[in-house]
This record gives structure tokens, sequence and C-alpha cells, in this order.
């Protein structure tokens, strides 16, 4: 077109439009002389449209640009990761539990199964995979059916995307005006996901998003939790049945209301054959299936390990304190998906709570039938000994409140859940008083395993029930009994006294001890006791005599190095277990015999890693070193006599009630009234304490043949050993035996357990005492001894400075050394006449 053409042709426009606009104003102005009225209106109302517009148009704006609050940008939206639990594992990989604030684990796109994304698809957007984030098609028909029409069923606008911008980013709601900023917000925070992520990774992130109720999140937990399977093997019924608890979490739960999660279940069954992801025969067997669900409930209160997971959980965060995350903040231990490896055994930790659970529930009846009409606890005003201990009455004596408004408080009836053996709890409505009394009378245990080569601890049970009783007695204190006795022996031997040297069984007072006098449990005494003899029947005179001729010191000295940390008191009275020691200090104490005499580290944790695997904490690092605390031949001996007290001594039950074949040694513990009961025994590869006894001392069985630790303790090692070694992945260990013993500590051994009158050459010895002192003086050793009695008289401190405790104690010690060193004279003089090496 030449320029003369391009005038021509734009005058002519310029004609067309003049003629147009007089057109328009000529017919506007008719209009507005016949309907004056009708076009000012249409003014208005196109006026008012072109604001509204324009209004909206200034509200997504002022959205997108942050005006009613901050949207999450692409980086943001790139780095989303949900809250995720952390997870504590068995040796042998099993999930034991969890910590976190919302139950969710991460699941990967592969390891959910495709009946889950196609019910999730065909239920709540049909058109995920055709649409960009938002559903025009799916608005006008929020539109047309749903608020023109009033039909409900016609279902929302909201896409999967949408859906998922609302659970990663909760409404705050502050009226209803924020409803449509919020709208807005996600439609354009729905848009950018999906930019960022495929389709497939929408659905993934949805899925680990996404609430179940009962404060679990996400696919992984919702399968565990219902089906008690990985998503990865759900079927399209089990799918259909989570998916279809999405539309209401708690009027569709499977388990409360399983006739609504069925009819629910089926509706998302027929929306997958509508879309084409289910066949016709399909939908019709798959509709007509009861509900069938596995339900595992799970807590800080359930499952396995619970006592042992509260431990962890005291100790993980603390552990990591120092580690940080890449963006510089500390780890969380209930929001970052740690992954804590212990050394439980699952298996063996199942096994344990199962012995606890069947002899505390055997035990218990046996208690409420013996004090059955009567009280534990005793008078009134022993009773209130303990509701002073109570949280109830510190708490309301802190707020001031009257001993009568106490009381009354005390005595008002209210609804409480309690436990009990029968079942797993009981609702009741009842005073605090009366729920004292309750609990005041049930008995509590504790048992822990340990691998006494590595001092890795498999099983861990802290009490009955950890819902109800929280305090955990692996490492609570108690007198211990005759569990100790192992420690008097061992010291004796390792101080030179021989296995068979006899004991009088006598009731003996001890004037320089307050005029104490130890009393056997069976009140039954005389004859004389080898140590194998007094060790395998528990005889506490005996007990008594071989601590004090081998000395406190030693004792207390050598439990320490074995591994208790609690306070030894030095005094005689400890040959009888009077100490207060823990669970976990006793079977420390009890390895070190298993291993040889060296000590072993008890330890629980392996390491723990983050989400995506990198180790912030490897605890098998910088293991101490075991130390040899006890000679090869004293740890030997140890446990040969340990096995006379499981073979023909106060252990026996096992042998005859649980068939237990292998070699095992070990020993049992009662202490004064019956108030705790101790059993500690170990096998070649494992050793395990048990203890039995009322929260508090005084809760106690009257007679001995009820509450010794052969009858409350010992049953529970027993069922464990016995659970164990019929498991196929145990039953090696019915084969392991202790080292045998070499010739010379055998003949060390060879000597009767009792006998009614001491041996012929012992009798001699002491007869002859005088002989082997005129020999001391012959040979001139009467002189060495006097010198180094002078020299440890010049180092003590004068009598002024001294309690007429500490002189009693000093002059005993005294004796005791001279009579060990006059014993060891007696017996190398009578091994010469004897012609004995």
């Amino acid at each position: 077109m030449n320029e003369s053409s391009q005038d021509t042709f734009f005058s002519n426009l310029k004609l067309q439009l003049a003629s147009f606009k007089e057109k328009v104003q000529k017919k506007y102005a008719q209009l507005k002389e016949k309907h004056p009225l009708g076009v000012k209106a249409m003014w208005i109302l196109s006026g008012t449209f072109v604001a509204g517009i324009i209004g909206i148009l200034i509200f997504v704006l002022m959205v997108y640009k942050g005006a009613f609050g901050p949207i999450p940008d692409y980086a943001a939206l790139k780095s989303i990761r949900n809250n995720t639990a952390s997870q504590v594992y068995s040796d042998d990989g099993k999930l034991l539990g969890k910590f976190f604030i919302e139950n969710r684990l991460h699941a990967d796109i592969d390891e959910i199964s495709p009946f889950v994304n196609k019910a999730l698809v065909a239920t709540e957007d049909a058109r995920f995979f055709q649409h960009s984030g938002i559903d025009l098609r799916a608005w006008g028909r929020v539109f047309l059916r749903t608020v023109l029409m009033g039909d409900e069923s016609g279902g929302g606008g909201s896409t999967l995307s949408q859906q998922l911008v609302k659970n990663l980013f909760p409404r705050d709601y502050e009226g209803w005006w924020s409803i449509p900023v919020f709208k807005m917000k996600e439609v354009i925070v729905a848009r950018r996901l999906e930019r960022l992520y495929s389709k497939e990774e929408l659905l993934n992130l949805y899925l680990n998003t996404v609430p179940f109720g009962e404060n679990i999140f996400g696919i992984k937990v919702a399968s565990q939790r219902f089906f008690n399977t990985t998503p990865a093997k759900l079927g399209p019924e089990q799918a259909a049945t989570l998916v279809g608890m999405l539309k209401a979490n708690t009027y569709y739960n499977p388990v409360r209301n399983p006739e609504n999660a069925r009819g629910r279940r089926n509706t998302v069954l027929y929306q997958m054959h509508k879309y084409g992801y289910l066949k016709k025969p399909a939908l019709d067997s798959l509709s007509k299936l009861p509900l069938i669900t596995d339900y595992q409930p799970e807590g800080d209160n359930k499952g396995l390990a619970t006592y042992f997971r509260e431990q962890i959980r005291l100790e993980a965060q603390e552990l990591i304190k120092d580690a940080k995350k890449p963006d510089g903040n500390p780890y969380n231990l209930y929001t970052d998906g740690l992954k804590v490896y212990t050394t439980i055994d699952s298996r063996l930790q199942a096994y344990a709570e199962y012995a606890v659970a069947q002899q505390m529930k055997t035990l218990q009846e046996k208690f409420d039938t013996h004090w059955k009409g009567r009280n534990p606890w005793g008078s009134d005003k022993g009773l209130k000994v303990f509701v002073e201990k109570t949280e109830r009455y510190k708490n309301m004596k802190a707020a001031g409140f009257s001993e009568s408004q106490i009381d009354s408080a005390f005595n008002e009836p209210i609804q409480m859940t309690l436990f009990s053996w029968k079942e797993d709890f009981e609702k009741k409505k009842m005073s605090p008083l009366d729920s004292l009394k309750y609990n005041l009378s049930l008995l509590q245990s504790g048992f822990l395993a340990m691998d006494p080569h590595t001092g890795e601890i498999k099983a861990w049970v802290g009490g009955i029930d950890h819902r109800f009783f929280k305090y955990d007695h692996v490492k609570s204190r108690r007198q211990v009994g005759s569990t100790f006795k192992p420690l008097v022996y061992a010291a004796a031997l390792e101080n030179g006294m021989q296995p068979c040297e006899y004991f009088e069984n006598q009731l003996f007072t001890y004037p320089d001890y307050e005029d104490w006098t130890p009393e056997n449990a069976d009140g039954e005494y005389g004859g004389y006791y080898s140590m194998a003899g007094g060790l395998s029947n528990s005889v506490n005179t005996v007990s008594v005599a071989v601590l004090l001729e081998s000395g406190i010191e030693p004792v207390v000295e050598l439990g320490h190095k074995m591994g208790i940390q609690s306070d030894i008191p030095e005094v005689p009275s400890i040959a009888l277990g009077t100490p207060e020691i823990s669970l976990w200090e006793m079977v420390n104490v009890f390895g070190a015999f298993a291993n040889e005499g060296k000590t072993v580290h008890p330890r629980y944790l392996k390491r723990i890693e983050t989400a995506d695997g990198i180790v912030l904490k490897d605890f098998s690092k910088d293991l101490p070193k075991s130390e040899r605390v006890l000679s090869e031949e004293t740890a030997a001996m140890m446990t040969h006599l340990l096995q006379s007290v499981v073979d023909s001594g106060t252990g026996k039950r096992l042998r005859y009630e649980f068939g237990l074949s292998n070699d095992i040694a070990g020993k049992t513990g009662t202490t004064q009234d019956q108030s705790d009961g101790w059993f500690i025994g170990y096998s070649p590869d494992l050793v395990a304490g048990a203890w039995v006894g009322g929260e508090f001392p005084q809760i106690r069985f009257r007679s001995l043949s009820l509450g010794q630790g052969s009858a409350t303790a010992l049953p529970i090692f027993g069922r464990f050993m016995d659970l164990t070694l019929k498991d196929k992945n145990y039953s090696r260990w019915k084969k392991s035996t202790f080292p045998p013993l070499q010739d010379s500590l055998l003949a060390k051994l060879d000597c009767e357990p009792w006998r009614e009158n001491p041996p012929l050459e012992q009798q001699i010895g002491e007869d002859f005492e005088w002989l082997t002192d005129l020999l001391d003086v012959f040979n001139k050793n009467k002189k060495d001894s006097l010198e180094q009695v002078q020299s440890r008289e010049v180092n003590q401190k004068s009598p002024g400075q001294m309690s007429e405790r500490s002189r009693e104690i000093k002059r005993h010690n005294e004796r005791v050394d001279e009579k060990r060193e006059k014993k060891k004279k007696r017996k190398e003089f009578w091994d010469k006449v004897f012609g004995r090496d």
C-alpha cells in the first residue's frame, strides 16, 4: 500500500467512526428521552461492575504483594518439610516408638500403593491431571449446583493442590472477612506449587501432609495405625477406607464408626470405578467385603519398651544440643525426624514384658488374698504418711488449703481411670483417698537384661504399666538383700580366703557393733558351711563371718569397682544387703562376674541420625575400656559358686519349675520383712535381673514363703529365659557353657557345702593356735608382725581425735588383720605337716 492509499484508508476509517459515534449518540438520546431511568440504571450498573472488577484486581494485587500477610515464595515452597516424628529403633530394626508433636512419618513416592493415589484423585479431584492448580470448571459447578441450586452433593471447588496449601499453611481465622484472603492466598500458592513440583510429587506431598485424626498425619502412620501395614501393601479396599476418612476423620474412623467407614469406603470404590481406576467386577466384590482393621494404637504409654523410651527422651535432646542444622538452628527431637538407634532387642524386650506381666498378675492375686480384710500400710496414721507424699496434697498445701479442706477433697468421689490386671484399665468413681489405697496395694517390678561382654542393654522393663506408674524401677534404689553377698565372697577370695574354709552357723552377737545380732531368714542354726554352702543357701551368719574376717573396706572398694555408684556404708550389715542400690547397678556387678572378672559398661544407645542419614552422634566410638576388677581365678570360682545357687540352692526353682537345663549362675535376694525380692542371674550369653516389691517398703508380704526373692523375682527371670531359649534366634544359647574350671581351682572347691563339725585340720589348727605363734617366734616372724603393728599405731590418729564408733571399727579391723595373719601362717604350717604344695 502506497502513501496516498494509506491516507485514503485512514480518512475513510475516520469518517466511519464519526458516523458510528453520531448514530450511538442519536440512539442514546432517543433512549434517554423514552427511558431516562433505565439508562441511568444501566450506567450505574456498568460503573459498579467496572468498579468491582477494579476492586477485585486491587484486592488480588494486595494479597499478592503481601498486604494481608506474607505468602511463601518459591524458595520456601521448594524446601517444604513437614514436622516429622523422631523414631526409636531396636537393634533388630523394629520401630519401638516415636517422639512427636504431630505423629507423622515420611513415605517416598515408591513406598505408596498406586491404589491410594487413584482413590485420592477419583474422590477429591478427578481433573487433577488436567488443571494447573485451579479448576475453573469446578468453580462453575459449585456456583451453579451448590450456590444457585442448593445441591450440597455438587462437591467443592478446591483442587488437591489448594487443599495441600491449606494443610501446609493452616488458616488462622479472624472473622468472615478473612476467608477471601485465605482463598486467594491458596490459589496463588497452589499455582506456585504446580510450577515447582510434578503431579506425582504433589500427590506424595499431599499424602504425607493430610491429617487422619487421632493426631496422626500422613499415609504411612495411618496405614500402620489402622491396618498394621505399610502404604506399599495397602489393597484397594484399604486405600479407599483411608481416603474416605479425609472427608471427616472421626465420623469415618473405621475403628470408632465402622458402619460409617464402610459406607464411605464403598463410595470411594465407586468413584474409582467411575473414573476408570477400577473395573466393575472388582467394584462389586470389594464393596461386599466386611471392613477389617488391625488397629495398632501407639503413644508414650503404649507399645514396647515404654519406660526405656522415656529414658531415651530424657537424654536424647541433651545429647544432640551441640549439633546444628544447615540453617544454624538446633535439631528438635519432636519435629526433625531424627532416628535413634538402640541396643534393645525387640524380641527379648517382648519376652521380658510378657514375663513381668504374667508373674505380677499372679503375684498380685496372691497379695490381695494374703491381705484380704487388712491394710498393708497399717493404721490410718500410717496412711497419712502416704497421703502427704502425693502431688495432690503438696499442691493443695502450697495453695494454702487447711488440713480439713484437704481431707474433704481427698474424700470427694470423682471419675477416674485405674490400673487393673483384669482389664486394660478400669473406669470408676471413687475418692482420691480410695484411689491412693488401691494403688498402694499394687506390687511393682523392674527387669533389665544385658550382654555381659559388650554391655549392650537388651531388655528394659521399668514397671508394670507406664500409663499409670511413671517411676522407673530399673534405676530406682532399693535394699538389695542377699544379691550383695557375692561381692562379700568375691572380696574374700581376692584376699586369699579359701573357698573350702568352714564357718560356724551360729547366732552371734557382735559387741563392737552395738550388740548387733544377725539372724538367718529361716531361723535355723547349727553345723558349719563352706563358702559354697553359705552362698548357695544364703546363710546370713556365714556371710557376716566372711565379711568380718576378710574386712569391710575391701568389699566396699570392690563394689564400686564393679559398677556400683550408690553409697555403700562401711558397716557389717552390708553382708546382708542393706545398701540401697539400683537394678541397673546390680546387673552391672553380675556382668563383671559373667565377663570373667572384667568390668562391663552398660549402654543402650548406638547412634543418632538425621532424617537424611547424617550421623549426629555415634556412641560406638570412644567406649570406656574394660578393666579387670577380679582375677580370672576368682571370677571363675564365683561363677562356680553361683551355679551351685541355681543347681542346689535358693535358685533351684529355675531347674524344676521352668525346666532350664543350660548353664546358669545367679543369686536370690530378700530384704528385711520381705520388702524387696530380687534375682540376678547370668548365662554365658546374657545377664539379667528382676526386682519385685511395693512402691514403698512398707507394702510387702508378711510371710517369707510368699515374699522371698525366689518366689517373687526369680519366676520373672525363669519365664524370660524359657521364652528366649525357645526362640530359634537364641536356641544356640542352650548349648553355651561357662569356661571349664582349671584342675587347681576344682581342687580348691572340692569340699562338702555343709558339715556337722569343722574338718579335723581346722579344729587342730584352732586348738593349737599357740603352736603357730611359737613357731612365729622361732622364725622371727613375730618381730615383723610387731613392727607392722607399731608402724600402724604411729600413723593412726590419737584416741582424742576419733569418735567412739571409729575406735570400735579400728579395734575390730586390727583383730581381723591379726586373725587373718594367724590363719595364713597356721595354714602354711599344716600344709607343711601334710606335705601339701
